[in-house]
């Protein structure tokens, strides 16, 4: 296991042919995908961790600016459809030498599920379009590893498309004014069982329903970080943790037993402070 997490040229390859075949399993795309209005798009990006030397895999996440919903929080690079511009944008990304005519399974995916076809091609377009907005990923130079299963954000009632990629040959990113920095997890230490917590949040929302519940317990993933540690969690855990399983067949220790980790949420949490 750490001989293939260590080297890219071995567990690339497999991540694609693993996502692959996992989703041949079911459709990932159902008539939910139809609907713009609220649905997303964000990548999952891969890369190496220059700082290990040898070039260690890593997971790399945006920690959110201040000015953002949902401020501090770890997350996938993405956000909404622009429907004009992402549906030009996705009929380009099957021509050779763009992220999905590189792609392996293309011709395969296309032939066997032509209905879902066109809507893997929006939401990568999507994604992708959001990476360079947000981090400044080069869209043509990334390698597409395959779609993972959707995601539920209920607290805005989002249903979120992953796209795993690989992204070769960029170290360093330019954040935009939503992201406060780049956060780089080794897979190494997201396949530790150690590093997993309790993450136990108090609400304090300024017209918090009277009788709610202020204080709830969540899944989550501890990074140390010289600033304090840094928590996983929400949906960005939940895409990580799919990632995870479907490709090293690894699942988080059970809750109960978990050290707790508290934080709170304050009443800018769901706007920013703009």
């Amino acid at each position: 296991m750490r001989h293939v997490i260590a080297y890219p040229g071995t567990l690339i390859p497999r991540i694609e042919r693993v996502l692959y075949a996992r989703t041949a399993e079911s459709a990932i795309f159902t008539a939910a995908a139809e609907d713009l209005s609220t649905a997303s798009a964000v990548l999952l990006p891969l890369g190496r961790l220059a700082e290990a030397g040898a070039g260690e895999t890593c997971l790399i996440l945006n920690k959110r600016s201040l000015r953002v919903r949902q401020p501090g929080d770890l997350c996938c690079p993405g956000g909404s459809v622009s429907p004009r511009f992402d549906w030009h944008a996705s009929r380009l990304l099957g021509w050779p030498f763009f992220p999905l005519g590189r792609w392996v399974f293309w011709r395969r995916w296309r032939r066997e599920r032509p209905g879902e076809a066109r809507w893997l091609a929006l939401y990568l377009a999507t994604a992708l379009r959001e990476g360079f907005e947000e981090m400044r990923i080069n869209p043509l130079r990334i390698r597409f590893l395959g779609p993972l299963p959707p995601q539920r954000l209920v607290l805005f009632r989002r249903l979120i498309y992953p796209m795993a990629v690989w992204i070769p040959n960029q170290e360093r990113f330019r954040p935009s004014w939503e992201v406060q920095r780049i956060v780089k997890i080794p897979l190494r230490s997201l396949l530790e069982p150690s590093n997993y917590v309790r993450y136990r949040l108090r609400m304090e929302f300024p017209r918090q329903t009277a009788g709610a519940e202020k204080t709830s317990e969540h899944p989550g993933f501890c990074l140390p970080d010289v600033d304090g540690p840094e928590v996983l969690w929400g949906a960005t855990y939940r895409m990580t943790m799919a990632f995870l399983n479907i490709v090293f067949g690894f699942s988080p220790p059970a809750p109960e037993h978990l050290p707790i980790v508290s934080a709170s949420l304050g009443a800018t949490y769901l706007t920013g402070d703009g």
